[in-house]
């Protein structure tokens, strides 16, 4: 059994459970919590889409009935969702859980460090290097800010969600500094706040591929399709949500399926690596290696191990 729930009377806990997308982390956080008949609260930004099931690897109907999950169709597709409204709605999901702490999984490392830090963990606004990234972005489009990036911080580059996204280009540039003290500062601590799950690069492509593979053929184009015609504005959202913009583009016949295959699996590899390297920056992180070998069963039976072993983290909400 894991720590007992009196540890939550100073205030809110969770079980983190955080890795790439795709090694695996959701079904081991699903099983643990079926076993313990704990909440889980979800820390992917993409899952706070209403409808956007397929191409997110959204807990189906029966896991929802099995095991309550909070974070999940928390907005439309065509609504913008704040760092702040994800806050609140976790919040809330705290308070339901009362002294129980929630099994935290995910893989978007910004709602991590605001969980475990606090919303005033995000740095201030530095009006002269936003000033300066935008007047590189005006004179030599993206491609100039991306090198001025990378030059400046590459680890703050690699740890980018979306290196084609200027606005997210120019917050990057903004706290390129801020990246590295952060690191500094995660470093010097002895014991992991949370754990992860890893998994050598060959077999996590391979994963991917499986599940993209199986997203298109499971109805991801027509889940597009949908989508766009009920909000008008959401292929501004499937531009950052993998799958959704090569399924359109697909759907428009300027890719073959095979190509918005080959074009998603791309995306998301980058999207895995850059998701390391910012929990190896910017998370204190004790790590587990799984292959695919490997039940889920005996992968939680590892989480669970170190979950015991350090207890549950206090949560700021």
């Amino acid at each position: 059994m894991m720590h007992p729930e009196s540890a939550c009377v100073d205030g809110p806990r969770a079980y983190f459970l955080v890795g790439p997308t795709a090694v695996g982390k959701s079904a081991v956080a699903h099983y643990l919590a079926r076993q313990d008949r704990r909440d889980i609260l979800s820390t992917d930004s993409m899952l706070i889409y209403r409808g956007m099931d397929i191409g997110t690897d959204k807990p189906n109907e029966r896991e929802r009935l099995e095991v309550r999950y909070w974070g999940l169709d928390l907005a439309t597709p065509d609504q913008s969702f704040s760092v702040g409204d994800y806050m609140e709605q976790a919040a809330r999901a705290f308070q339901a859980a009362a002294v129980r702490p929630l099994l935290a999984v995910g893989g978007t490392g910004l709602y991590v460090k605001c969980l475990t830090e606090g919303l005033d963990a995000l740095p201030p606004a530095n009006a002269a290097l936003r000033e300066q990234a935008e007047q590189l972005l005006l004179t030599g489009g993206l491609e100039a800010l991306q090198r001025a990036l990378k030059e400046k911080s590459p680890d703050a580059y690699a740890a980018l969600a979306d290196p084609q996204n200027p606005r997210r280009l120019v917050r990057a540039f903004e706290l390129a500094e801020t990246f590295a003290v952060r690191t500094l500062a995660w470093n010097s601590q002895k014991l992991p706040l949370i754990i992860g799950l890893e998994m050598k690069r060959a077999d996590l492509y391979k994963r991917i591929e499986r599940r993209i593979r199986r997203m298109f053929e499971g109805g991801l184009m027509e889940e597009a399709r949908e989508l766009r015609a009920k909000y008008p504005e959401f292929s501004q959202t499937a531009l950052q949500a993998i799958g959704y913009a090569e399924a359109l583009a697909c759907l428009d016949g300027a890719m073959n399926l095979n190509e918005a295959i080959e074009r998603t699996a791309v995306r998301t590899r980058r999207l895995a690596k850059r998701q390391m390297t910012w929990f190896r920056h910017q998370a204190n992180v004790c790590w587990i290696e799984v292959n695919e070998g490997m039940t889920v069963e005996e992968t939680a039976g590892q989480v669970r191990s170190l979950w015991e072993k350090y207890g549950s983290t206090s949560v700021l909400v």
